[in-house]
């Protein structure tokens, strides 16, 4: 893998983050930007040549350089990218636009009263933004998740960490058990065929985290992730029951009534808005572009209104 960014120098400041890979580290370029930068170091010890760099870094590395071409403003961009090698040790080193912190952490300094309802507009407007952008580009994120999604202290949303993103194409064999399980569309809990619609559930669920202030659903297991959503949207119909699906449609998923997905924290349209992202039939589920277009974002709120 080739990096064909011009190199930059920077200075570590502080360790900010830490995964199963790497650390992320929260830098400052040295030169005459002196702007903020976000370094994630991979290292992949006991590395085999021979079976070359793990495939997840690859898709995600490839995946921001396609991105930073088109210079999305929800998009968080790659600034340079660098591999070294040293004896059986890998590392590899992204350097990203730095942005002040995720949607989780902004979530948690919000008092008990609530976010306002501009500011929850705005920010799931540029979300879904960001998603049409990606999807139009035929790439599914398959890990949306408020850690996954950067405010900045000016209000602006971009989506970040691809490295469960890929290239959608028809007929494409998607890994089972991608999106962290509260984010978690149910046809990938039922290990079913799926597509850019999972983004759209997961968009759905941040959506009313936005207004509870705490994850929609939250269970252990994906059986018990299901049965937490039988219990808010109702059992599907039979017919509606994913056929590719491992797991038999059964009375005990769930109450065996039409419900009508109903949160008393929010108003009629934005009631509509969640219950057509949270359709469990992902052919019936709005697309990025038509939630874009519903009445809840009547008139768009362009400028930025986060506080």
């Amino acid at each position: 893998m080739e990096a064909s960014f011009k190199p930059l120098s920077y200075e570590l400041l502080s360790e900010v983050g830490e995964g199963s890979h790497g650390k992320v580290y929260k830098a400052r370029e040295v030169g005459a930007n002196h702007r903020y930068l976000a370094v994630k170091k991979f290292d992949f010890r006991g590395y085999d040549p021979e079976r070359g760099i793990p495939a997840f870094i690859i898709r995600e590395v490839a995946l921001l350089r396609k991105m930073k071409q088109f210079n999305h403003p929800n998009i968080v961009k790659l600034l340079d990218a660098a591999v070294d090698q040293v004896d059986r040790n890998l590392g590899l080193t992204l350097v990203l636009e730095y942005i002040d912190q995720d949607l989780s952490t902004y979530l948690s300094k919000v008092p008990a009263s609530g976010l306002r309802f501009d500011c929850i507009k705005n920010l799931m407007l540029q979300l879904l933004r960001g998603l049409d952008f990606l999807h139009m580009n035929l790439v599914l994120h398959r890990d949306l998740k408020p850690d996954n999604v950067l405010v900045s202290s000016r209000g602006e949303v971009k989506i970040a960490d691809f490295g469960l993103a890929r290239i959608y194409t028809f007929n494409i064999a998607l890994t089972p058990g991608v999106v962290t399980l509260w984010y978690r569309a149910p046809e990938v809990l039922l290990n079913s065929v799926y597509m850019s619609s999972v983004d759209m559930w997961s968009a759905g669920c941040i959506f009313a985290e936005l207004f509870l202030l705490k994850p929609l659903f939250q269970a252990f297991t994906d059986v018990q992730q299901l049965q937490k959503i039988f219990a808010l949207i109702g059992l599907p119909a039979e017919e509606d029951w994913p056929a590719d699906s491992p797991f038999s449609y059964t009375f005990n998923w769930g109450p065996n009534v039409s419900c009508k997905l109903q949160l008393h924290e929010l108003g009629p349209l934005e009631n509509d808005l969640l219950a057509k992202c949270l359709t469990f039939r992902p052919s019936r589920r709005l697309s990025a572009a038509e939630a874009l277009a519903h009445p809840f974002f009547t008139p768009l709120q362009t400028a930025s209104v986060l506080g």
